[in-house]
């Protein structure tokens, strides 16, 4: 296994950079019905999340999709639980990794704030997603755990 940089936003291929954005979208799909449990009609994650696959298709520039993940964030700010808030955070990076690699490290950070008053399920949340990461992003979005 091989560690990325630090600069990893600099090398990172676009080859990476699409299967890091790919499982990043998997950690917040997973997450994303805790946002519409509270706010059912606000699509900003949703469109951040089918933004970051149009990305890894090719089919969006990576502006687009920054401009997606900007208002997932603004969706965040308008939810009132903080299950709701941080689900719509983790799309939000999600699709916020086309810009730039460092955002999947927030994914873990914001899933953890998922599940404030639940430890079994953040604990298998983020043991799920520990299990999903490609290995050769597990040091770069786990800082070395």
């Amino acid at each position: 296994m091989h560690a990325l940089p630090d600069d990893a936003d600099l090398t990172l291929s676009v080859h990476d950079r699409r299967a890091l954005v790919e499982w990043t979208i998997a950690c917040a799909e997973r997450l994303l019905p805790m946002f519409l449990a509270e706010r059912p009609d606000d699509e900003r994650p949703r469109e951040a999340l089918d933004a970051a696959q149009a990305f890894m298709r090719g089919e969006l520039s990576i502006d687009a999709v920054r401009e997606k993940a900007f208002a997932c964030h603004a969706a965040a700010r308008a939810a009132e639980d903080p299950s709701a808030l941080a689900a719509a955070r983790v799309c939000g990076q999600a699709a916020a990794v086309a810009h730039m690699a460092g955002h999947a490290r927030q994914v873990p950070r914001y899933t953890a704030k998922a599940f404030p008053g639940d430890r079994d399920r953040r604990d298998e949340e983020l043991a799920w997603q520990r299990q999903q990461v490609p290995e050769r992003f597990d040091q770069y979005v786990y800082d070395g755990d």
